[in-house]
């Protein structure tokens, strides 16, 4: 009966009796109201985030060479699913016209066949087929097993000419481009003069559209040998084509982003995944180019896709940086680093601590199904 005596207690000029009602319309109208905004708040903030811009991106890459490129590739294809990035373009530096073909197969098995394809003619560098791009010829009953339009890289346009399109419709500032084979596109871009595509210069577009060049090359930590010596490393990007690296160097004026030879050999790909995380599918383009590579029991370094990880997610604690500074190539193929505060140049370290979450990372995006497994956009003009 306490309850009764302290309700019948005046309070100012009210009577107590009173304070239910007001507590009843507190606790109806007021706090949802409140509670409305807090939520409504969250709600804005969580949206925010979530609708942040995708990441704008070019893959540069030498397909057919290592099958870390296809799974670099599916990888990108799910984090534009997820709208984390948007792929602008694909160019490639491998010098034969089964690249092209492939990268194509792949983009239309996740649904993007209409992403504009460039290639590297003339340039002499891996011009074999390579293990697995002939994975875009095979045929099931007379079709193609993968559809995909772009038969020959003969018939896709050039690397500069891509780049150079894509860049000069992009916004100031805003393209990330992972380049995970060679520098010869990138090389060749910066050296482009002015045309009819954009009146700058191919190094004063590259300025001023570009935000970041992510780069799988070179190698910043001591690597074993055949023998088991720690030592310098002649890493392969960076020895197919030491000019064109240099020449990336001395006339990139935007940061670079280093992924070396140590990071994707400390993050091995697990050959169970390829054998049971691809099966949703009865083939599919990924898989059967890993397998082509080297088949299972095989647990490929995932060089090419860290590169692709720390440009699309650079704040999720994958990996650390190295303090600012310069990185420089040796006429032998050695890449070195030198601190300095004005540098442009950090590398990744890769923290054992890290690694298995990175790991985790790469698979479950690599082997994200599409969002229509298998359908094709309408058909580009690759020759446009």
């Amino acid at each position: 009966m306490k309850l009764l005596s302290i309700h019948r207690l005046s309070v100012s000029r009210f009577k107590l009796p009173v304070l239910p009602a007001i507590l009843a319309a507190f606790l109806t109208v007021i706090l949802p109201v409140i509670l409305s905004g807090q939520i409504l708040a969250c709600t804005m903030l969580h949206c925010a985030r979530a609708e942040e811009a995708p990441v704008p991106l070019i893959f540069d890459t030498d397909m057919g060479n290592d099958c870390d490129d296809a799974l670099a590739l599916a990888m990108i294809h799910a984090l534009q699913s997820r709208k984390e990035c948007e792929l602008l373009a694909v160019t490639i530096t491998k010098d034969h016209e089964l690249a092209a073909p492939f990268v194509d197969c792949l983009n239309t098995f996740y649904g993007r066949g209409h992403i504009p394809i460039g290639v590297c003619r003339n340039s002499g560098k891996t011009p074999d087929a390579g293990k697995y791009n002939q994975v875009s010829k095979i045929t099931d009953n007379g079709k193609l097993r993968f559809e995909h339009d772009l038969l020959s890289g003969n018939n896709a346009p050039t690397a500069v000419e891509v780049l150079r399109r894509t860049l000069a419709q992009a916004q100031d500032a805003s393209v990330v481009v992972v380049q995970v084979g060679f520098s010869t596109n990138l090389a060749n871009l910066l050296a482009s003069p002015a045309d009819a595509i954009a009146p700058l210069s191919g190094r004063e577009l590259f300025a001023k559209k570009v935000k970041l060049v992510s780069i799988m090359a070179g190698a910043f930590a001591p690597i074993p040998n055949d023998q088991g010596v720690l030592g310098e490393h002649r890493e392969y990007n960076v020895a197919e084509d030491i000019p064109s690296i240099k020449k990336l160097v001395e006339l990139c004026d935007v940061p670079i982003l280093w992924s070396g030879f140590e990071i994707g050999l400390n993050l091995t790909y697990p050959h169970q995944s390829i054998l049971q995380d691809y099966r949703y599918v009865t083939h599919h383009p990924v898989a059967e180019a890993y397998i082509a590579y080297i088949p299972p029991p095989h647990d490929r370094p995932t060089w090419d896709l860290t590169s692709v990880l720390a440009a699309v997610r650079p704040d999720r604690g994958y990996f650390e940086l190295s303090n600012p500074g310069t990185v420089t190539i040796s006429d032998d193929a050695i890449s070195r680093f030198a601190e300095n505060p004005q540098g442009k140049h950090r590398y990744l370290i890769l923290k054992p601590a890290m690694a298995e979450r990175t790991r985790e990372a790469l698979v479950q995006l690599s082997s994200q199904p599409p969002e229509h497994c298998g359908s094709s956009q309408p058909a580009p003009n690759h020759a446009r």
